[in-house]
């Protein structure tokens, strides 16, 4: 019996909240703009759960009257028109739009926004909490910006409401009030926080509130510049993580068997070419395509490296020069056979939904996925191919053969099997090289000249054949890249990185972690 009543009560409660809800909606169309706007505010209080989409309609330029019946709303969706109260649509178009200026649009959005603040998901609650501290608040807002902090249980979105809330209390004219405002909104990095605060140190008409308001912004400044260090030092090492990749097989290549291969450019090309073609045969799920790309550009690419070395660079160890020649004839067949095969026009590869986007760290920094991918994913593959040549046989005879040949085939290494074998293990890592580089940049048949050179920087620097003197030399370069391309653009900071690691070699000719055995005496 109790539970009917109950019942009961609640929907009489409702009954006589959707009158009143209709009854204002009914006064809408006659009402003077300053009528209207004590309607509006009417409506948003009876939490009818019609009211946000009326609002939002109405703020949209979407609110009609009936011209039959002036007091009958319409909502106008495309070229059909459904009634407001009922949603029932009507087979009329004789409607008359409900005009919005200027006062009353930032009103609806403003009471659109405190709707929003009661909504069950924290998503949509964060959202209208971040465009009521870009729209501004006044102290008229308080007391409902205050009910909405208290009532908060997600700290994000109490965070931002914290700053709202502050932002309001800097128009108070209670001066101790104003300066809690101003030490609460110190640590915020939010632009229309930082405009705000601008405007309070420059009109406030208290010295010592613009004088905390010109503090709080110099300590926001400050964060901002260790923001900004942080980003350009992401930035910094997304490059040198990329530097890696198509570094460090040319490391092994060059470190173990002596070889100039300026054919290196080339084989990240194909990689990049085999991720493309995997995902043409995969256009339905371009998520796992990738990953699958991944092994089909190592063998494809490695696959290619053995060739290479098996028809023309056996023929050559010990004639540098003469390998230089014939690695760089190698790469302009390379580039026209690719041209033949796919033509000279870049291909463009499908970044995955996992890899879009970036990570909003706060207002200030910003981490791109992709590249935050591609850098931890260069460091797995830098960690697995010390694992290779530290822990597998393979990896014990390409050090055999790398710090004494003579004595390594003493003792039955096959030398020229570890060669071939060497030789396509870093033809496999400059294919899957390829694979990161073609998230970041269209796919072309120049795609690896654009690597080559920096590559070489990057393994003489870091030491011939040294694996970690790569490691640092790649993420080094990257990050003096990216600090030095602010003042000197982006072409200036690569010729003073080349420049400073000519004057290095001069003091230390080979490299950060010098490499013994054959390729040093060499």
């Amino acid at each position: 019996m109790l539970w009917s009543m109950t019942t009961l009560a609640r929907a009489s409660e409702s009954d006589t909240q959707a009158n009143e809800f209709d009854t204002l909606a009914s006064q809408l169309a006659a009402a003077s703009f300053k009528q209207k706007g004590e309607l509006v505010e009417q409506l948003a209080q009876t939490q009818d759960p019609r009211a946000a989409a009326l609002l939002s309609a109405f703020l949209e330029g979407e609110l009609y009257s009936s011209k039959d019946n002036p007091a009958q709303l319409l909502i106008r969706q495309g070229t059909t028109y459904s009634d407001a109260l009922s949603g029932s649509v009507v087979a009329t178009a004789n409607g008359k739009k409900l005009i919005v200026n200027n006062a009353l649009r930032g009103q609806l959005r403003d009471l659109l926004a405190f709707m929003s603040l009661l909504s069950k998901d924290a998503g949509e609650r964060l959202q209208a909490a971040q465009r009521l501290l870009s729209t501004g608040s006044t102290a008229e807002q308080l007391p409902r910006l205050q009910k909405a902090f208290a009532a908060e249980t997600d700290e994000q979105v109490r965070a931002v409401l914290g700053d709202v809330i502050a932002v309001a209390e800097l128009g108070s004219p209670d001066k101790a009030l104003r300066l809690l405002a101003v030490d609460t909104l110190r640590g915020s990095l939010s632009p229309e926080v930082r405009a705000r605060l601008d405007g309070v140190a420059q009109q406030d008409s208290d010295a010592e509130v613009r004088q905390a308001a010109a503090s709080a912004l110099t300590s926001i400044q400050s964060k901002i510049d260790f923001n900004l260090l942080l980003q350009n030092i992401f930035f910094g090492l997304s490059l040198g993580s990329v530097l890696l990749l198509a570094a460090v097989g040319l490391a092994i290549t060059f470190g173990v068997m002596g070889v100039i291969n300026m054919a290196h450019g080339e084989l990240i090309m194909i990689g990049a070419y085999t991720t493309w073609v995997v995902q043409q045969l995969m256009p339905n799920h371009i998520g796992i395509s990738i990953l699958v790309a991944i092994p089909a550009a190592f063998v494809v690419s490695g696959l290619v490296g053995i060739a290479i070395e098996r028809c023309v660079i056996r023929f050559l160890y010990g004639r540098p020069l003469e390998t230089l020649l014939a690695t760089f004839g190698i790469s302009l067949i390379l580039q026209q056979a690719v041209r033949s095969l796919f033509s000279p026009l870049n291909r463009a590869v499908t970044t995955p939904d996992w890899m879009s986007g970036s990570w909003q760290i706060n207002p200030i920094l910003s981490l791109t996925y992709n590249r935050l991918y591609i850098l931890i994913f260069a460091l797995i593959v830098f960690f697995a191919l010390m694992l290779v040549l530290k822990r597998t046989s393979l990896g014990l005879k390409v050090r055999a053969v790398s710090q004494n040949r003579a004595m390594a085939r003493a003792v039955g290494v096959r030398a020229n099997r570890v060669d071939a074998l060497t030789f396509g293990l870093g033809a496999g890592i400059a294919g899957v090289a390829g694979v990161a580089l073609s998230q970041l940049t269209n796919v072309g048949p120049n795609l690896g000249q654009a690597y080559i050179i920096d590559s070489f920087m990057v393994v003489v620097f870091g030491g011939v054949g040294n694996l970690w003197g790569t490691l640092v030399g790649a993420m080094g370069l990257g990050v003096v890249n990216k600090f030095l391309e602010p003042y000197s653009g982006a072409v200036l900071a690569k010729i003073l990185a080349l420049v400073f690691i000519i004057l290095f070699i001069q003091k230390r000719p080979r490299g950060l972690f010098p490499q013994k055995g054959r390729a040093a005496e060499a």
